[in-house]
């Protein structure tokens, strides 16, 4: 039988000093695993970030590219109007032009992200240019034209003057239809332009002073399109449409966060072979240069919402534009051995270099105006 002394020996338990180093090493096991959670989390985020930021950039580059291989519908129907600056008022308020062209790029002040505006008609049924068979003065109220083919009350068109100068222009107007008489009512070779309560667009003082004459015609723009996609200094895509309800170019609305940078470049082909053979940024200023444009090339620039504690990017995200390219205008660099990139400036952004950044592009042929390619008025 043990003595009371082993007894007592037994039943005293742990020491001071045994507890400690228990404690010790239990704190130590909760901190590796909080270390090995923390990394994972870490891991996790920067993952799924990156994961949103590739839908995020995606998606921008998807509704830009589909807006652009729309664009130019109607617009684009006769070569010849290409580069036509285009007068439009609605009702009292101010005119102004825009370019008759399926996109317009204008570039970004220094490395800031360029803006595409892209036009295009849409209508229900068949758009083709109305040739006038007749003079219209500056004050007449219809036009008269060979076929109204397509033409609907509410419909955009564009009146076209047969030889474009300063003071023979385009004119945006809206198709009317007052059946009171005979000149203000819509018929197969009449198309009225009255302005009125339903025809706001009208407004005769825009139009040249020496009008239309016989030979110039009408592009049938339907319910027309001019959409403007930039990037805000948040950091969105952005979008403005012009509103054919009141002439008003509503405040930009963002479609998809964390794009940083939005770049384009025109497609030409500057010895009429059909083939692009040179990108650049520069907008043509007449209708010889608009009808060397067959595609436009663009390029986003999606950032990961995962701000990283140390700096991950060390340099501009490059967008590489491939070897055999010809590329003037923005600074480019050889990358990748024989490709060139041209460098996307992110350095404007708080703390760029601790986020990761992945770029997007694509090249987008303008299909009406290759379809149209050739036609004349």
């Amino acid at each position: 039988m043990p003595s009371a002394k082993a007894t007592a020996a037994r039943q005293r338990g742990f020491t001071l000093v045994e507890l400690m180093v228990g404690l010790v090493l239990g704190l130590l096991t909760v901190l590796v695993i909080t270390q090995v959670m923390v990394l994972a989390e870490g891991k996790k985020r920067t993952v799924s970030m990156g994961s949103d930021a590739q839908v995020n950039g995606a998606l921008s580059l998807f509704t830009i590219q589909r807006d652009i291989e729309q664009s130019g519908y109607g617009a684009t129907a006769s070569p010849d109007a290409l580069g036509c600056t285009v007068h439009k008022q609605f009702d009292t308020g101010s005119m102004s032009t825009f370019t008759l062209a399926p996109v317009v790029i204008t570039a970004g002040v220094g490395n800031a992200p360029d803006k595409i505006t892209v036009l295009q008609g849409n209508t229900t049924g068949f758009s083709a240019p109305m040739l006038l068979t007749g003079v219209h003065t500056q004050s007449d109220n219809h036009f008269t034209v060979g076929s109204s083919l397509g033409a609907v009350a509410g419909n955009m068109m564009i009146a076209v003057p047969k030889l474009q100068d300063a003071n023979n222009w385009c004119t945006l107007f809206d198709v009317t239809n007052d059946t009171s008489s005979a000149t203000t009512t819509l018929s197969d070779t009449n198309v009225p332009h009255k302005t009125d309560a339903t025809g706001k667009w009208n407004q005769s003082a825009i139009l040249p002073v020496s009008g239309y004459i016989d030979g110039s015609y009408l592009l049938n723009m339907g319910a027309m399109v001019s959409r403007t996609y930039s990037v805000s200094g948040a950091g969105n895509l952005q979008v403005q449409e012009l509103s054919l309800t009141d002439g008003t170019t509503p405040a930009a609305q963002d479609l998809y966060p964390q794009i940083v940078n939005l770049q384009a470049l025109y497609g030409k082909d500057t010895n009429a072979d059909g083939v692009v053979d040179l990108y650049d940024n520069v907008t043509p200023t007449d209708n010889p240069g608009w009808q060397q444009v067959l595609a436009v090339r663009v390029a986003v620039v999606a950032r990961s919402n995962q701000f990283e504690k140390t700096a991950v990017t060390s340099a501009a995200p490059q967008w590489n534009v491939g070897s055999g390219t010809t590329v003037t205008g923005p600074v480019t660099t050889a990358c990748n051995g024989s490709s060139t990139c041209i460098a996307l400036d992110v350095s404007t952004l708080a703390d760029w270099q601790h986020y990761r950044y992945k770029v997007y592009d694509t090249i987008v042929p303008l299909r009406n105006v290759l379809w149209n390619a050739g036609k004349k008025s």
